[in-house]
């Protein structure tokens, strides 16, 4: 599958390569980055270098992903954003990782914009969630920010966790101004 690169107006949203085990793993090393995710523990370098294959392999079973997330000033990988499934409830999640360092910019609301847009415009999904941590303030406003609203609360991968929804009828990417005239491949 020819996985499309997304460019918005501070980043670019590209396919992942074996090559970028090594930031990534520095990344999720960071103190902090992995504190509402289900595992928090940092990962072995080569559990990084599998879930790069794998999300190259989600793309081909589903026609959708995660993809590498780099800044457009300099080229360096920030972390991760896209979409994956949730195979508990067979929904699509739209979900986003950064290095500490590029927190508070607004760009996981930037990337996960992206993401939606390519969700909504190309692949036609008709609904997009959020899973996100009780405590997790930072990404419930991220969602909040993307016109996503809070349905519920739920257990996910054994994390209290907000569901978050949004509906592509209800979803305007353009008009929030931060996707960049669609998706190049």
């Amino acid at each position: 599958m020819d996985i499309p690169t997304l460019t918005t107006a501070r980043l670019t949203l590209r396919p992942f390569t074996l090559q970028d085990g090594d930031a990534l793993y520095q990344i999720l090393q960071e103190e902090g980055v992995l504190r509402y995710f289900p595992r928090p523990d940092p990962p072995s370098r080569d559990r990084v270098d599998h879930f790069v294959a794998g999300q190259l392999l989600r793309w081909e079973r589903d026609g959708w992903g995660l993809w590498a997330v780099d800044l457009r000033a300099t080229g360096k990988l920030a972390g991760w954003a896209g979409l994956q499934n949730l195979p508990e409830t067979q929904e699509v999640e739209v979900g986003y990782l950064l290095g500490a360092a590029h927190w508070g910019q607004g760009l996981a609301t930037e990337a996960a914009l992206a993401s939606l847009q390519f969700a909504f415009e190309t692949l036609k999904l008709p609904r997009i969630v959020a899973i996100v941590h009780r405590e997790n303030a930072a990404s419930q406003r991220v969602t909040q920010k993307l016109g996503m609203h809070c349905d519920g609360e739920a257990v996910y991968w054994g994390m209290p966790a907000y569901h978050y929804v949004i509906e592509s009828e209800s979803c305007d990417t353009a008009a929030a101004g931060h996707v960049l005239p669609h998706s190049s491949r």
